[in-house]
């Protein structure tokens, strides 16, 4: 059955095939207790002609961002398999919103050996970690920015600096310290 879009206008462009419900994620990632349950995102630029990737893990709020070449879900794929890869051991579960650049999900899933799930749709705050993370990332690059334009060294920058920011809600930790483990007294909590 299509998704219905608000309005009572029908969803035209598609859907993702085979997507399995936040509702069937673990109870375990909503408590945020173990490293390796992630959040994934795309922030469009300028003109929707350019966009980022943004993944978080939930418990440590580390964050990575990927300038994409463009928004296809080839292009997508790509970029998450590549930059988590070498994290493989900390790629438990990505939890995605219903955005087409997601379809690969399958492929992405078998790359990594992870889970992949989807938000239901119109409902970011299932997310909330993610769209957090975006906001701030909005500091650095507010809307209207033209991510062609931005180089990857100030994407790498904009990423260091919310790694290294001490939060709060992690005792004053930083994302950094807390997923690269240099804090394991906290990662119990």
């Amino acid at each position: 059955k299509p998704y219905r879009k608000r309005y009572g206008s029908y969803e035209r462009r598609g859907k993702i095939k085979n997507r399995v419900s936040i509702e069937k994620r673990p109870k375990i990632v909503d408590k945020r207790q173990r490293l390796g349950d992630w959040e994934g995102d795309t922030l469009v630029g300028k003109d929707h002609k350019s966009a980022l990737l943004t993944l978080v893990e939930r418990k440590s709020l580390f964050t990575i961002i990927i300038k994409l070449e463009n928004k296809t879900a080839e292009a997508v794929t790509k970029a998450i398999t590549r930059h988590l890869s070498p994290l493989k051991q900390k790629v438990k579960t990505i939890t995605f919103d219903n955005g087409l650049e997601f379809a690969e999900h399958e492929l992405i899933s078998k790359n990594l050996g992870a889970k992949v799930y989807f938000a239901h749709p119109y409902s970011p705050w299932e997310r909330g970690i993610n769209e957090n993370t975006n906001g701030l990332i909005r500091e650095y690059f507010p809307k209207g920015t033209d991510f062609n334009k931005v180089s990857e060294l100030e994407i790498n920058l904009a990423a260091n600096s919310l790694n290294k920011r001490p939060r709060k809600t992690r005792g004053y930790n930083t994302p950094d310290e807390l997923f690269k483990g240099t804090k394991t007294h906290l990662l119990r909590l």
